[in-house]
């Protein structure tokens, strides 16, 4: 099974967790697999001060600027992992 198959199978399988995960933990899930699909983060900051949850996921994405789709998509992979054990 090459790399995209499996980011494909951890991307499913994420949805079958026992246990949700911490927030910080979905976070990074969260950038992993947009920094996995789309690359470096390519949309503008949000412009309400009081959104919170959009404000933490653009830094979070952000923070992962210049990582490789492989090595994002592997990271994920292993978070996934992880989380499932």
């Amino acid at each position: 099974m090459d790399l995209k198959q499996q980011f494909e199978l951890a991307a499913a399988e994420s949805k079958e967790l026992a246990q949700r995960p911490s927030n910080d933990t979905l976070l990074q899930l969260y950038s992993l697999y947009k920094q996995s699909v789309e690359g470096d983060i390519n949309v503008d900051p949000p412009s309400n001060p009081f959104d919170f949850v959009s404000k933490a996921k653009f830094e979070a994405w952000a923070g992962l600027k210049g990582k490789t789709k492989e090595t994002a998509m592997q990271e994920y992979i292993d978070l996934i992992n992880k989380l499932k054990n």
